[in-house]
């Protein structure tokens, strides 16, 4: 279980690794070929936008993803059922949704206080069922476990996003980006339904229509509510710092100099967003089973693996902050270092909460991170109000960092409790103490120019070799790691 469980992570890790390279380079592109002003429209528009993708375009797919990961070995017959179905309401619920925003866009304009956005989120409207249909296919494959093609998917994404978005910025300036972020996902989906035509349906029977095969649709929509509202108020949660630091300051530059922060405060997010497409199907099909133990053993093996990577990624994030935000969007955006730092801890935090509520979703308990991300949406809100006016993007970095702590919190005892001692003392000590290490050293390195990569793999280096001699890496683990570097099984992931 443990070597397929990470040799699934490394290719859809390689995936999204170089996905979120991209998305960073358009980012940067973004930064240093529009205005900070721009950027921050750039911010505002882009953000919405995907917050209301994540509404009608994640809730639907995730649900038919769990139904169709508990069946696609057992009833195999049902899969063209299962697929049918989620299609039919994801097509119904994008309608809806994409008529609300956009006669919607006057008002949202209104409280930003800027009318000139009506048009420029009107454009953007045509987003949302463009992410919403690559969505659906994208859960599809990850119900029916087609992991290696999800990657290859991922890798074709971006390079489509690296040339069509910035080659778009380039000539047509902020409406370019806009449009691009239509084109690229639509692409992608193109692909994806071509190769379900022509290869990925043959894996599977043929459908019969004298068996009349039906599935709920009443299934999939109760299990899709709570999973649809817990994706809202997450996004909500994560997106209310970068609205009140423009509601509050009506400043575009700050707006704009907080939103590069953010974006690379969100690093270990991306780094570990792979976990989350193993372990929605992974422990539903385990929990479907009654296989608690199963269940158990790849919660626990993930978030360990999970917090043993986050530890020096959050703290080489923190320290180096002015560095990395010179590198990738230049000194203009350097006034960024100190939210930046204060957001490499929350949002390391925030990681932890965003994957374990996909294994407890998968455990068909998602009602629970639904409650626990409204919290956080609340106490998040309530926060930033209250620091943003007195510290500026720095107040609302910590609101921000408070909350995700907070959610953590609440979800790892929680998850701890369901699936039964995932945690040990022990392991998470020894830890604390080697990424404690790490961060003494790096106080004193300086890292002028790019000199912090050549620190941060040295320092990297020392964490894991104080986890080895603490005997917190052990040979099972060298031995996994081994086969991932040899290739040595080439067993189709599906």
């Amino acid at each position: 279980m443990a070597k397929s469980l990470a040799r699934s992570f490394l290719w859809l890790l390689i995936a999204e690794v170089l996905f979120n390279l991209s998305g960073f380079i358009v980012q940067a592109g973004a930064g240093r070929f529009l205005t900070p002003a721009d950027y921050g429209r750039y911010g505002l528009i882009v953000a919405l936008t995907i917050m209301v993708v994540t509404l009608v375009g994640n809730g639907i797919p995730i649900s038919m993803g769990k139904y169709l990961s508990e069946i696609h070995e057992a009833k195999p017959e049902m899969i063209v059922v299962i697929k049918r179905t989620g299609l039919w309401l994801q097509v119904a619920v994008i309608a809806v949704i994409s008529t609300l925003f956009y006669l919607a866009s006057p008002a949202i304009s209104n409280i930003l206080g800027d009318p000139t956005l009506i048009p420029l989120f009107r454009l953007s409207v045509f987003i949302i069922p463009a992410y919403a249909i690559d969505s659906y296919y994208f859960y599809y494959l990850t119900g029916v476990h087609q992991f290696n093609f999800q990657s290859v998917l991922k890798i074709l994404r971006s390079i489509f996003r690296m040339t069509i978005i910035i080659g778009l910025i380039i000539f047509f300036g902020l409406r370019g980006s806009i449009v691009g972020y239509i084109f690229v996902p639509f692409l992608v989906f193109l692909v994806a339904w071509i190769a379900d035509i022509f290869w990925i349906r043959k894996k599977f029977p043929e459908y019969d229509r004298n068996k009349k095969l039906r599935f709920d649709w009443k299934k999939m929509l109760k299990y899709a509510g709570p999973v649809t509202l817990f994706m809202v108020f997450y996004q909500i949660m994560i997106s209310l710092d970068l609205y009140f630091v423009k509601g509050i300051t009506h400043s575009d530059y700050l707006a704009g100099i907080y939103n590069s922060a953010f974006l690379i405060g969100q690093i270990p997010y991306f780094l570990f967003y792979a976990l989350t497409i193993i372990l929605l199907p992974s422990v539903s099909e385990s929990t479907a089973q009654n296989d608690m133990k199963k269940a158990r053993g790849i919660v626990a093996q993930s978030l360990r693996f999970m917090i043993m990577l986050l530890v020096p990624i959050v703290i080489l994030l923190s320290t180096y902050a002015g560095s990395v935000i010179k590198f990738i969007y230049g000194a203009k955006y350097l006034p960024a270092t100190l939210a930046l730092q204060i957001l490499a801890f929350g949002i390391g935090c925030l990681t932890v909460f965003y994957i374990l509520s996909f294994a407890l979703n998968g455990a068909g308990k998602n009602k629970i991170p639904m409650i626990i991300a409204f919290g956080g949406m609340i106490l998040n809100a309530i926060l930033n109000y209250v620091l943003v006016s007195r510290f500026g993007i720095v107040g609302s970095a910590s609101a921000t960092s408070i909350t995700s702590l907070m959610v953590m919190l609440i979800s790892v005892a929680y998850t701890h409790r369901y699936f039964g001692g995932i945690l040990k003392s022990a392991e998470l000590a020894k830890m604390a103490i080697a990424g404690a290490a790490i961060y003494l050293l790096s106080l004193i390195l300086t890292s002028h120019n790019l000199i912090f990569f050549i620190w941060s793999i040295i320092l990297v280096a020392i964490y894991f070799g104080l986890l080895y001699l603490f005997k917190e890496i052990k040979e099972d683990d060298l031995k996994v790691v081994r086969s991932l570097v040899k290739f040595k099984e080439k067993k189709d992931l599906a």
